[in-house]
């Protein structure tokens, strides 16, 4: 038994509401809200970014945890900071990790975080006493007045992995997939992703007929030995069209009405954040867990994971019994809760905020980021603060 102990989101503490970009850009509401199923845009202020955003989602993940049995830190990100320096390395220094704690960083688009699972499951078997730390965190950026701004958004998953894992047990069966193809992609000299919108939808759709079919062939299971699924989601209508394909594929007959309450409680946090890349399948599992009807004790759920560029897997896990004593729903129902709004102005100036890229010292302006903070730049360093220990 390998799987997840204790998981945690965390997101920026302001976001944008999609009636407020539909007025700005002159779109009709609808298209936002029933076209791509999106009611919130999380969006980073200054002092917000992959490593803040991780370290307090860690912060969250590891109460109560002996943090010394932490043997490994894998950070999953395709917003990278540093093309040397790992984000996990800040975090790490962040959290009080052990010194012997190893670190690395993962990136392959969407699905870095899934291999990290995937890793760390094979390090817990070797040495089960151990865990690992495997943290999901993106800032979704795009290009303004395009079509991928009303996805935008941002957010780090923490997962603690280990043998006595008190959430969900990881199945040892999985399905791959990996193609060379360009549906999405983002230089090295570009702030903002170039994408083929409509083929990248056709690769999600493909790698999960892919990833399912060889799922299945080596865990002998079928569609209904699932209670649910949880997606990737660039953003929530696109699961909607997954959701019904895997169902296609499967003779099972699905009405809408029915759709809509399956998914309804695996996308409800993924509607009010927008699209966090590495995090977005593990944030819709989190908002299965903390908002099904019935209780999942004992059942199995179906998960697919996609990276564009491209990579893909699914996979499965079984909750375990005694899961509801272990998630905190009002941690990250008041998270959303007590953001702040944005108006257009605000956003825009927090889109257009950056370092500056010549050293030269700067302090970055105060809003609130949780427990850490990217405070000041100097040098071209990035220097962090513990808001609580800093008190």
């Amino acid at each position: 038994m390998i799987g997840i102990d204790s998981i945690a989101f965390y997101t920026s503490h302001y976001y944008l509401d999609v009636d407020t970009l539909a007025e700005a850009r002159c779109i009709d509401k609808a298209k936002f809200h029933n076209g791509l199923n999106i009611d919130k845009i999380s969006f980073p202020s200054p002092g917000t970014d992959i490593v803040t955003l991780a370290a307090n989602a860690a912060e969250k993940a590891l109460k109560g945890k002996d943090r010394s049995a932490i043997d490994m830190l894998l950070f999953a990100t395709e917003s990278g900071i540093d093309q040397s320096k790992s984000a996990g390395i800040y975090v790490h220094a962040l959290l009080g990790l052990q010194e012997s704690c190893r670190v690395v960083e993962l990136k392959q688009a969407c699905y870095a975080a899934t291999i990290g699972i995937q890793m760390a499951l094979d390090m817990i078997r070797v040495n089960p006493q151990k865990k690992v730390l495997v943290i999901a965190s993106d800032v979704a950026k795009y290009e303004l007045e395009g079509p991928g701004e009303p996805t935008q958004g941002c957010g780090a998953v923490a997962m603690v992995l280990s043998s006595k894992p008190s959430l969900l047990v990881f199945d040892q069966h999985f399905g791959a997939y990996t193609q060379d193809v360009m549906d999405f992609w983002r230089p090295n000299y570009s702030e903002v992703p170039y994408v083929d919108g409509k083929y990248s939808m056709q690769i999600y759709l493909e790698g999960l007929e892919r990833t399912w079919e060889r799922y299945q062939q080596r865990s002998k299971r079928t569609f209904s030995d699932h209670i649910n699924f949880c997606y990737h989601v660039p953003f929530p209508s696109l699961v909607e069209k997954a959701h019904r394909t895997l169902a296609a594929m499967n003779q099972q007959k699905i009405t809408a009405s029915e759709l809509t309450k399956l998914l309804a409680p695996t996308i409800a946090y993924n509607r009010m954040n927008g699209n966090c890349y590495t995090a977005s399948l593990y944030l819709s599992l989190i908002s299965l867990l903390e908002n099904a009807n019935q209780d999942l004790a004992g059942q199995r759920i179906g998960l697919y994971s996609y990276g564009s560029g491209c990579a893909a897997e699914f996979f499965s896990a079984e909750v375990v019994p005694g899961y509801r004593h272990v998630i905190d729903d009002n941690f990250h129902k008041d998270l959303f809760r007590k953001r702040q709004a944005l108006t257009f102005d605000e956003y825009l100036a927090f889109y257009h905020y950056q370092l500056p890229d010549d050293g030269s010292p700067h302090d970055v302006p105060y809003y609130a980021t949780g427990r850490f903070r990217l405070s000041h730049y100097k040098d071209h360093k990035r220097y962090y603060t513990d808001e609580v220990r800093s008190c």
